[in-house]
């Protein structure tokens, strides 16, 4: 399976990096490709390093202006024009997409596969993982919009909420028919 995770490329605390490298792990294991944003620095050089010690392979996708950062070694490695083009072809490239604790990239990235869901442009499921309660705010948002009518699909239509990454993987073997 592809698996796209979304996340942050900044240097965290390890209440952060410990579950990104023990999802990391889960995905190497499982003989799973991590579709990324191709960067070697912060927590996505941690999970990167996690799937590639562990057996996984490592698919890329960069942008121009972030080029100078991308992972030496990946097994495969696009560089996209934009921003725009970048998330297409993640999405594109993935069977599943996984969201971790990021900033504001994150969250663009996050709502843009809820927004294709909810429309139904595609089928792929997401997991929000939300390590440490950082997506707490973001869940209780969702639910408003679900319980005020906001939402033309159930929540659970569109995203599972994950505490742990071993749960996250569970849904999505399950869902993609793997385990």
């Amino acid at each position: 399976m592809n698996i796209c995770v979304f996340l942050s490329a900044a240097d965290l605390a390890d209440r952060y990096t410990r579950p990104a490298r023990d999802f990391a792990k889960l995905i190497g294991k499982g003989g799973h490709t991590l579709v990324w944003g191709g960067s070697d620095v912060g927590l996505m050089k941690v999970v990167a390093d996690g799937v590639q010690a562990a057996g996984g392979r490592l698919l890329g996708v960069s942008v121009e202006f972030l080029a100078a950062r991308t992972r030496p070694g990946a097994d495969e490695m696009v560089i996209a024009r934009d921003l725009a083009e970048r998330k297409r072809l993640l999405l594109e490239k993935a069977d599943a997409v996984v969201i971790m604790v990021g900033g504001t990239g994150t969250l663009d990235e996050a709502t843009e596969i809820l927004e294709l869901k909810k429309h139904g442009h595609t089928d792929k499921p997401v997991v929000l993982l939300n390590t440490e309660g950082f997506y707490d705010g973001l869940k209780e948002q969702f639910r408003r919009m679900e319980d005020e009518g906001f939402l033309p699909r159930p929540l659970t239509d569109l995203v599972f909420f994950a505490e742990e990454p071993v749960g996250a993987m569970a849904y999505l073997e399950e869902s993609r028919g793997v385990a």
